[in-house]
């Protein structure tokens, strides 16, 4: 049994925990919304608040996870800020990480060109040497979508 925490718990990252629990994982899921807890409870995770564009409110969180999904694919921020969880964001997550008992990592493109996130993660695969899948299906399709991400979780869990 795997314990996944689910960065940007939203209806998709909902969906993620249903099928992760359903095969037998824990699952915590974050939002920077409280009012987002009964849909993240309903899914059968934990929900935790959790900022991803401030890592010291995610930190906390990873003590006992196995894994972290990272599905800010389409994250809408103000500014630079939506750009920033897929670089400056995502790379100092891809470092912090390394210094705790989290070892996969699911890095969520949204289905769109990211090189410099991609670059970010396979470099932090080879680095760290740590299980690391990107996930780039398109989340419009919803059912592949689904699929691809329960498969990128759990092979970065299996050994």
């Amino acid at each position: 049994m795997a314990r996944f925490l689910i960065v940007g718990c939203g209806c998709r990252g909902q969906a993620l925990a249903r099928e992760l629990i359903a095969a037998g994982h824990v699952v915590r899921g974050t939002s920077r919304d409280p009012r987002r807890f009964p849909d993240i409870e309903a899914a059968g995770a934990e929900p935790a608040i959790a900022d991803p564009y401030r890592l010291v409110t995610v930190m906390p969180l990873l003590d006992g996870t196995s894994a972290v999904c990272w599905l800010m694919g389409t994250a809408n921020g103000a500014g630079d800020a939506e750009e920033a969880v897929h670089t400056t964001r995502l790379e100092s997550m891809l470092e912090l990480i390394v210094d705790t008992p989290a070892r996969g990592f699911v890095y969520e493109t949204g289905g769109v060109e990211r090189e410099l996130g991609v670059h970010a993660a396979n470099c932090a695969r080879e680095v760290y040497e740590m299980p690391i899948a990107v996930l780039v299906t398109d989340p419009a399709d919803h059912a592949r979508w689904l699929a691809d991400a329960r498969a990128a979780a759990l092979s970065t869990v299996e050994r």
